[in-house]
C-alpha cells in the first residue's frame, strides 16, 4: 500500500533548516499536517497545491501524524545546484547530489586513535548521551554520526536541532543514504574518520535517526546495525562503548530489562564493547563491563531544559532507559579523562 493525495497549503507552521512544516487542506475537506524537505523539493507557500505521501499516517505508524510532501504542483520544475556527483537516495525519483566530504578531505586519518565512540540503537539515546557528556565533562567536543537505519534526513530530528542549540553537539555527519549533516559520508566507517578528523571530535555518538524499524523478530530490526558499528569502531582503532537499550516502562516483555535488540547486537558483534549498566541489571556476557556511578540524568536534562521521550515515554515513565543511556556517556567520559591524563 502506497497512498498519494493532493492537498493545499493553508498555513506555514514552521520554517527550519532543511524542513518546512505546513497545515494542509486535504481534498476530502479535512485538515492535516505535512512537512516538506526543502533540500529535495524546494520551499512552499500558502496556496500551493502539493502531493502528499499519506501512507504512514494512514497505517498509524510512528510519524507523529505528519504527511510527507512528495512534490509541489505549483511549480513545474525546481533545481538546486549540488557540490559533486555523489548521490543519496540513489535510483529513486528523489535522488539528490549532496556530495561527499571524503572528496573534500581525502587525507583524513584512517585510525580513530582510541576515541570513545558511543553506539546507540534508538534515536532518543543520542540526546541522553549528549546531554550527560555535556554535564559530566563540559566543553567536550562531540560529533554525531547518523546512520541510514531509520529516517534519512537529519532535518527531521528536532532532537538534534535542540542539542545543537544547547551546544551539546558540535558536528553532525550523515552516513550512507542519510543526508543533511555538516559532513556527508558514503559509509559509517568513513563518517567516523570524518568526525574524528575535520570534525575534531573527542567523543563520537553513532546511531540512526528517528524511526527505528522493528518486526518483533530477532534479526528483523534496524537496531542490530549496532553490531556492525561496534566492529567497525574496533577495527578503526576506536573504543566502542555500547549504549544498551533497557526499559522499566515498556509494555512489551522483549524490551523489559535489557532489550532483545541489545542482546542480539552483542551476540552478533565480534568485538567486545565497553558497557556500563545500572546496578540492578548486573553484567552482560560478550562485553567488557565497566563500573561507573549512574549520572543524575533527571537533573542533567532539567538543567538544559531538554525534554526527551522514548516511544512516547518520559523519564518518569521509563527511568531505566534514561539511566542506562547516561551510564554509556559516563563510560565515554571516563575513557576520555583517562586518555588525556596520560598525555
Amino acid at each position: 500500500m502506497t497512498t498519494f493525495r493532493t492537498a493545499t497549503v493553508i498555513e506555514v507552521l514552521e520554517v527550519l533548516d532543511g524542513i518546512e512544516r505546513y497545515r494542509v487542506a486535504m481534498a476530502d475537506g479535512t485538515n492535516a499536517r505535512a512537512y516538506a524537505l526543502v533540500e529535495v523539493i524546494g520551499p512552499g507557500a500558502v496556496g500551493d497545491e502539493v502531493v502528499c505521501n499519506t501512507t504512514a499516517v494512514e497505517l498509524g505508524l510512528g510519524t507523529g501524524g505528519w504527511h510527507v510532501v512528495h512534490w509541489n504542483l505549483s511549480r513545474r520544475e525546481w533545481q538546486r545546484p549540488g557540490p559533486d556527483h555523489v548521490m543519496k537516495m540513489r535510483y529513486t525519483s528523489l535522488q539528490i547530489d549532496v556530495g561527499t566530504s571524503e572528496l573534500v578531505h581525502p587525507d583524513v586519518p584512517l585510525s580513530l586513535a582510541g576515541i570513545p565512540v558511543v553506539v546507540c540503537q534508538v534515536h532518543s539515546q543520542v540526546g541522553v548521551v549528549a546531554a550527560a557528556i555535556g554535564a559530566l565533562r563540559p566543553g567536550t567536543r562531540v560529533a554525531y554520526v547518523m546512520t541510514d537505519g531509520a529516517a534519512l534526513p537529519i532535518a527531521l530530528s528536532d532532537l538534534v536541532r535542540q542539542l545543537r542549540q544547547r551546544g551539546l553537539l558540535d558536528t553532525t555527519v550523515t552516513a550512507g543514504n542519510a543526508f543533511g549533516g555538516d559532513l556527508e559520508a558514503v559509509t559509517v566507517a568513513s563518517a567516523l574518520t570524518l568526525a574524528a578528523g575535520p570534525g575534531d571530535a573527542e567523543v563520537i555518538i553513532v546511531g540512526m535517526g528517528p524511526g527505528v524499524v522493528g518486526t518483533g523478530t530477532a534479526y528483523g530490526t534496524t537496531a542490530i546495525e549496532a553490531a556492525s558499528t561496534i566492529d567497525t569502531v574496533d577495527a578503526l582503532g576506536g573504543t566502542p562503548v555500547f549504549c544498551v537499550r533497557a526499559s522499566s516502562g515498556d509494555a512489551r516483555e522483549r524490551h523489559r530489562g535489557v532489550s532483545h535488540h541489545s542482546l542480539t547486537a552483542i551476540r552478533l558483534a565480534h568485538a567486545r564493547p565497553l558497557v556500563a549498566l545500572p546496578p540492578d541489571l548486573g553484567q552482560l556476557s560478550g562485553t567488557e563491563p565497566v563500573a561507573v556511578p549512574v549520572p543524575p540524568i533527571d537533573s542533567i536534562l532539567a538543567d538544559v531544559a531538554l525534554r526527551i521521550t522514548t516511544m512516547g515515554r518520559s523519564i518518569d515513565d521509563d527511568r531505566l532507559f534514561f539511566d542506562t543511556a547516561a551510564c554509556a556517556a559516563a563510560v565515554a567520559v571516563a575513557r576520555l579523562d583517562a586518555a588525556t591524563s596520560n598525555i
